[in-house]
Parts: C-alpha cells; structure tokens; sequence
C-alpha cells in the first residue's frame, strides 16, 4: 500500500513529450540531458528545447549530437541545444563535465544507460560497467552539479530507470559481481534499482530547493536493446522466427517514451513533488517484487529509505565524496 495518496495527471499512457510541455514556457531555464543524443533521449532534448529550454546534451561523443543542434537551431524561439563530452564511465570525464559548467542549472535528467551486456565489463574503478554508468556516473554528476542545482532555487533531478528494477534489490554484498556469477539482467535490474533509490536519498537536498524523481519510460524499439540477443526478443514476444520486430499495444514511440522524463522535468504539475517513482506520465502504485499480475508498478525495495541512504553513503564512498 502506498501511504500517500498517488499523484494523478490528465496525461493517458501514450501520450507524447509534445503533449505533456503544451503551453509550457521554459524560456531561460537550463537543462542537461545524459544521453541525449539517441532514443528518447534525442525527444527529450527537443520537447524542452522547443519549449524555450537551453539544453545541453551530454554525451560521450558530441558529434552525434550535431544533426539535432542544427534542427533545434532552425526553428523559431528562444530554445536551444549545445553538445558535451561526457563517459559516465568515467570519473575525471565526469569531474571535467561538471569544472566546465557555469551557472545555475534547473534540471539534470539522468536518461543516459547501457543494458544487459553480455559479458562483465568493469571500469578502471573496478566498477560493474551496468552500475557505472546506469547510476555511479550520474550520482557523480550530481553530486559534482548540486551548487549548480541548488542556485537554480526549485531544481530537478530527473532518473529514467526500467520496470526491470522488480526484478532485483541493491547487493550490498557483491553489487559488482565481482564473487558471484555476473548475470547481465540482475546487473541491469540492480543498476535501475539503484536509479530509483537515488531520487528517494535525494530528499536530503529537499532543503536546497532539489527535487528528484525516478520513471520508467515504458517499451521502445531503441539502441539501448542493442545487446539484446534475438533469442531473448523471442522469448519477450518482441521478434517473429524470421528476426521481425512484433509490434505489441504497449509499445511506445520515442516521442511517447519520452514523455514522463519531461513531465518531470518541466511540467507544474509535479511541483515540489520528490523521491516518487513515476511510469506512463502517473506515479506508479507499489507492489511486491514477485507479483506477476502487474506489469508496472515498483517494488518497495527501491523505496526503502534504509537502502536509499545506505546506498548514497556507499556511492558517496566509493566515487571519493
């Protein structure tokens, strides 16, 4: 059961980023978006710039970001994009992003991710590259931005996790699979785990004005199933024997899957709103991990405040802060 009453908005499930930042003027405020350059990231980007945004897609490599720079330059308006360097894998790539941003900053949307890599890949840190990248970089981020954020007065943090969180708690123990068998969707689903258990530890900066909430942007077709083999898409009900995508009610458009991430990051309606797990433009109702009637909803491991503030103080550790 949830102990507050969920919050409710007039968006259905498909609706688009679009949609949701109708009338919305953003003209003035600042925004960077990880992975920003692919997949809903690249509609993101163009729903807060249209809106009057000055976005900064941060991205490992800034060229694939110039085709969406030259149309948001096009159009009429005050909104704008420009593109940095960023790996999130990366700690010193991360400490150079944040010496090089000047200024307030309203708005961090984590969207950046990499997803079931076959095999274990580690950083120079020695870190689980799923993890890294998915939320060690982007605590790092963060945590490098808060003064950035909190001269903003009413920012947000913006955390695009996966339904897939359900499937597996934080290991304390062992989160880099370094002494049990790597499994590349338990990696997945801890990492996205991890995503949702950093907006709710993030109450702590409610006092700086910083907001942060996590979503689950729903099923789309985009380069982040790159690694997915198209046994696991069959098993899924995704692809046909013949290697076809089977297009399913349920799937999402980038535009649409971009929604939420810019009802978060924009929208009034979720004002002063933090540490909530949003999916299909609504907060989600919690359920028990196990629970196989529901699709959607989070589990109350990436609620729990105890693993929230325990998984903070261990990120916090382990990037050096």
């Amino acid at each position: 059961m949830n102990p507050t009453p969920l919050l409710t908005t007039p968006f259905h499930s498909h609706a688009t980023a679009t949609e949701v930042l109708d009338g919305v003027d953003l003209t003035g405020r600042r925004v960077v978006v990880t992975g920003g350059a692919s997949g809903i990231g690249v509609e993101t980007v163009r729903a807060l710039a249209t809106a009057g945004a000055e976005v900064t897609v941060a991205v490992r490599n800034p060229a694939t970001a110039e085709p969406l720079v030259r149309d948001i330059a096009a159009l009429p308006g005050p909104g704008s994009v420009r593109a940095q360097a960023i790996d999130l894998a990366d700690l010193g790539s991360v400490a150079a992003f944040v010496r090089g941003w000047q200024g307030p900053l309203d708005a961090l949307v984590a969207n950046a991710g990499v997803m079931a890599l076959p095999d274990r890949q580690v950083t120079a840190e020695g870190w689980e590259m799923q993890l890294a990248v998915n939320h060690l970089g982007h605590f790092a981020l963060a945590l490098g931005l808060h003064d950035n954020l909190r001269a903003a007065g009413d920012a947000r943090i913006v955390v695009v996790s996966s339904g897939a969180h359900r499937n597996a708690a934080f290991d304390f123990d062992d989160p880099h699979f370094a002494h049990r068998p790597y499994d590349r969707w338990a990696a997945y689903a801890q990492s996205k785990t991890a995503d949702v258990l950093f907006a709710v530890g993030a109450r702590r900066w409610g006092a700086d004005g910083i907001t942060a909430n996590a979503l689950n942007p729903g099923w789309i077709s985009t380069n982040l199933q790159r690694h997915v083999d198209d046994e696991t898409m069959r098993a899924l009900g995704a692809m046909d024997e013949d290697g076809n995508i089977i297009e399913q009610p349920y799937y999402k458009t980038p535009l649409q899957g971009a929604a939420t991430s810019v009802l978060l990051a924009a929208s009034p309606l979720v004002n002063g709103v933090t540490g909530r797990y949003f999916e299909d433009n609504q907060e989600a109702p919690t359920v028990p991990a196990d629970d196989t009637e529901h699709v959607g909803g989070v589990a109350p491991h990436a609620l729990d405040p105890k693993a929230a503030d325990r998984l903070w103080d261990y990120a916090a550790d382990v990037i050096g802060r």
